[in-house]
């Protein structure tokens, strides 16, 4: 991009979606309707939704004519030929299974090579991956550099898997104890942090000396490998697929959710290297998702993600992508808005701990933070934080994390930084009142993944707990 010009997509506009702005009370009015989960809300409701950058992004016009050629076959769709060649073109990895999203992908993986009582070393799993995990039985260990739990600190590569305690810990419990190492690139639950090469090439070091599968959570492995680009030393120069080439070489294989950078608005796949591990899923992949060549996907489904890999990992498409998400933490820094620091590449995250320190996670500061935003600016956001984190499945206990967070995920080539501008206006009419916000409780909650259906009630300011940070929060 020529740094004499302003940013401007690198795109046209051929189709628009008419969107309105409720008033105030018409937002409150939906709100309580919703039981102050986001989630709840209908979209039409939604003036800006950031809620997430998954199946929301709008498709380039060679996906829309490709769709047009889909092969709607049971089985040996030519429309899997083209996404396996693109996948492979790509990504590297010969043996791949279409999935209905990522979530699929992930209950086939684990269904395959996840056994009761075993570990699954990861950085930091986002809440489907350790809902499958913890569904087998098993735990989500979470092992992510110390640096992603602070954050005000803008360490480059906050995502990178904490090598040693990872070792230590499998010397602790057995190789047999940890069926796989998963690692999340870019890591979401962690503030959309990258993680390095040397990082995922100590990790594939470590999978050799030991004999464990090494998988990618590849969802946003074209942003990763643009973060590597810009910030690791020696890939200036190197392109954006190469470094995902790179990237995706070290594994064994990857789940994918094309809905994030697959540029498609539903489908994923399971991809692996060896041939004894696609077996052992094969199975799984026909009783979950469907044939082996259609995977739960409309043959036109697959014609979009094909094209999509290719497209994600264009440069002017990078450089605007996470550059829009880039101006947005810009702006929403001027305004004083605290932030998880650095800016991920998918989303900016609100720190709601310092955003609203007199709310306890108890009364869960995140999703009462986003619940106000959406109030203030009809901007739908999501919590990530206590609500997401749910109950430990063998003590029943609320798992409370270090990151509590409002996540602004941006729809891929959908808004524009006008769009952007009134989110970061929306911000600082809640930063503003932000000393009136009380917390939330929890009426009705199911037993997996309950931020998704989840229902709340208020808890006035007045009936939050008084400890001494309460206090001195609220100037008392």
């Amino acid at each position: 991009m020529d740094d004499a010009l302003p940013p401007a997509e690198p795109f046209r506009i051929k189709a628009v979606e008419g969107i309105r702005r409720l008033t105030r009370d018409q937002r409150l009015r939906a709100l309580e309707a919703a039981h102050h989960n986001l989630f709840l809300l209908k979209s039409e409701d939604v003036y800006i939704d950031l809620l997430t950058d998954s199946g929301t992004g709008a498709m380039s016009d060679r996906q829309w004519a490709a769709m047009m050629a889909g092969d709607e076959a049971y089985a040996g769709s030519r429309s899997f030929d083209r996404l396996a060649e693109s996948a492979s073109e790509v990504m590297g990895f010969p043996y791949l299974i279409p999935a209905h999203q990522g979530r699929g992908a992930e209950h086939v993986l684990f269904s395959a090579l996840v056994a009761p009582g075993q570990q699954v070393i990861g950085n930091v799993h986002f809440d489907t991956t350790r809902a499958h995990i913890e569904h087998r039985q098993a735990v989500a260990l979470d092992l992510a550099v110390e640096e992603i739990y602070d954050a005000q600190d803008r360490s480059p590569f906050k995502g990178n898997l904490d090598v040693e305690r990872a070792e230590a810990h499998i010397r602790g419990v057995g190789r047999d104890a940890v069926p796989l190492i998963l690692v999340t690139v870019t890591c979401n639950s962690g503030g959309g942090q990258p993680v390095s090469m040397a990082n995922l090439t100590a990790v594939r070091a470590l999978a050799d000396r030991w004999g464990i599968p090494f998988f990618l959570d590849a969802c946003r492995f074209a942003e990763n490998a643009y973060f590597i680009q810009q910030r690791e030393p020696g890939y200036a120069g190197r392109t954006v697929a190469s470094i995902a080439r790179e990237m995706c070489n070290l594994a064994d294989g990857c789940t994918f959710s094309a809905k994030k950078d697959g540029l498609a608005n539903i489908g994923g796949f399971v991809a692996f290297r060896d041939a004894s591990l696609y077996q052992k899923a094969i199975p799984w992949a026909i009783l979950f998702e469907g044939f082996l060549t259609y995977g739960g996907l409309a043959g036109r489904d697959l014609e979009a993600i094909a094209v999509g890999l290719k497209e994600v990992v264009e440069q002017p498409y990078l450089e605007w992508r996470i550059g829009q998400v880039a101006r947005l933490a810009d702006g929403l820094r001027a305004a004083g808005v605290p932030l998880v620091e650095p800016a991920g590449g998918h989303a900016v995250f609100l720190d709601a701990r310092r955003f609203l320190p007199h709310v306890p996670q108890t009364a869960y500061p995140a999703q009462s933070l986003a619940c106000e935003l959406y109030a203030d600016g009809g901007v739908r956001g999501v919590e990530v934080g206590g609500v997401m984190a749910g109950r430990d499945p063998k003590t029943g206990q609320e798992r409370f994390p270090r990151l509590e967070m409002v996540r602004l995920a941006v729809p891929r080539r959908v808004y524009t930084d006008a769009h952007m501008a009134v989110v970061v206006e929306a911000a600082r009419l809640t930063l503003a009142s932000s000393a009136r916000i009380g917390g939330l409780r929890i009426v009705h909650e199911p037993p997996v993944l309950r931020h998704f259906s989840a229902r709340f009630a208020p808890v006035p300011l007045s009936d939050l707990p008084r400890s001494p940070e309460t206090r001195a929060a609220r100037g008392s």
